[in-house]
């Protein structure tokens, strides 16, 4: 996969993806309507402040790359703009609507986990169950074009693993295997002595036990 997009490319194309879906009939966007979008403060992370001038950069960067046009017509002061990032006539990546809001869910929030990518791609498409979201997931990982997308190694206290979309380049797996911090469970020397006089006390109880059980032995 030739795609590699900065991190203001990621999230104008992962805007344009949501907004075709979500509001059509305000697609494509105005210069304003990108901007207001990228820097929306739901479903973004992290969340940004960029100015028109910085997302009139990356859609012109964009553009020249031949994954957005502008759809103004000859006479129209106002540019609109959309993707041609995937399922373009002529473009490699073509997606089923669940793969493309995973896609678009972790362009705009990065790393998500299979159950926070189900909840937040509910506008996008329809998940069955978590399971569903990982076969798709898997599907991604195996794109005979090239993977989109990768298993993140699991974080020490968190039950599931996150994925992330390789639209912005590889991810060094065995860095983050490495820099994973071991997980440690932390007990006081308070919780020690409570379990400690805890177990004192079930030695005397049983002891107690052991005594009176040889009494009525004896008598």
């Amino acid at each position: 996969m030739n795609i590699e997009l900065s991190a203001v490319e990621a999230r104008v194309i992962g805007c344009l993806i949501e907004k075709e879906v979500t509001t059509p009939d305000y697609y494509p966007l105005t210069l304003n309507s990108l901007t207001t979008a990228c820097n929306q403060k739901s479903n973004r992370e992290p969340v940004m402040a960029l100015t028109e001038a910085e997302v009139m950069d990356a859609t012109t960067a964009l553009i020249a790359r031949h994954l957005m046009t502008d759809e103004s017509s000859f006479n129209s002061r106002v540019s609109k703009f959309r993707h041609r990032f995937c399922n373009t006539e002529f473009g490699s990546l073509q997606f089923s609507d669940q793969q493309r809001a995973i896609a678009c869910c972790l362009l705009l929030r990065g790393a998500q986990s299979p159950g926070e990518i189900r909840t937040r791609t509910n506008r996008l498409c329809e998940f069955t169950d978590v399971k569903e979201v990982e076969a798709v997931l898997d599907q991604m990982a195996a794109n005979p074009e090239g993977a989109v997308v990768v298993k993140l190694p699991r974080e020490a206290g968190k039950r599931d693993s996150r994925y992330m979309h390789l639209f912005s380049g590889e991810i060094d797996i065995a860095a983050l295997e490495a820099a994973a911090p071991v997980q440690r469970v932390a007990v006081s020397s308070s919780q020690y002595e409570q379990r400690i006089a805890q177990l004192e006390g079930e030695v005397v109880q049983l002891k107690a036990d052991m005594a009176e059980l040889k009494a009525l032995i004896v008598d």
